[in-house]
């Protein structure tokens, strides 16, 4: 496969996935605010979203966004603006933090999936981790071929997935005791927009 030290990738993988960031804010605010199916979701689409990026750095897509000042600006402001519209949908949310209305939480359940993955694969970022990081596991004489690249990306997304759903899981039930405070929904909301303005502002400024 062109693999080398596959353990040791599979651990610092997890240490970066754990590691907090856009993904781990997007997967807990759904899941505490509308509860395991949308976090599991959320979950999904952000790991699909490693897929891509894996696809991309496979064949050679993401290598030139990194050496395009052009290309990379354009899907920088294209993910930092799409941040900075959830987080204003947020701050301007009059229904509270918490969605307990089973007809609205089939409805998001479905938009979670998409905005997760938009949310992954819009961040240049990650593009240019992938693109650093894989690498350093893959054979120098296989570093031509896509399939070393393919295999570790679905790795990094398994464990990408059972990492979110056990952040999920925990988040869901942390969610109960927030929904006794009438006053806790309305302070999330605000903080939760203000934190997804902050991040696209923060890729927005984000240099190749």
């Amino acid at each position: 496969m062109g693999i080398e030290n596959l353990i040791p990738f599979m651990i610092t993988a997890l240490f970066f996935i754990m590691t907090p960031g856009i993904d781990t804010f997007f997967v807990l605010n759904k899941s505490i605010g509308q509860g395991q199916k949308s976090g599991f979701y959320a979950t999904l689409g952000i790991n699909t979203g490693v897929l891509a990026h894996t696809f991309f750095a496979a064949l050679g897509l993401s290598v030139l966004v990194a050496k395009s000042t052009l290309a990379f600006t354009f899907i920088k402001f294209i993910g930092a603006g799409y941040l900075i519209y959830i987080g204003f949908l947020k701050l301007n949310n009059k229904e509270g933090f918490f969605t307990t209305e089973n007809k609205k939480l089939n409805e998001n359940s479905k938009n979670d999936f998409w905005a997760g993955f938009l949310t992954n694969t819009l961040n240049p970022k990650v593009a240019l981790f992938f693109l650093a990081f894989f690498p350093q596991f893959i054979d120098v004489n296989q570093m031509n071929n896509p399939i070393p690249f393919l295999f570790l990306g679905i790795i990094y997304a398994l464990i990408g997935i059972v990492w979110f759903l056990i952040l999920t899981l925990f988040a869901s039930v942390f969610s109960q005791k927030l929904k006794s405070n009438p006053k806790s929904g309305r302070w999330l909301n605000k903080f939760s927009g203000l934190v997804f303005i902050v991040m696209g502002i923060k890729i927005a400024f984000a240099k190749t």
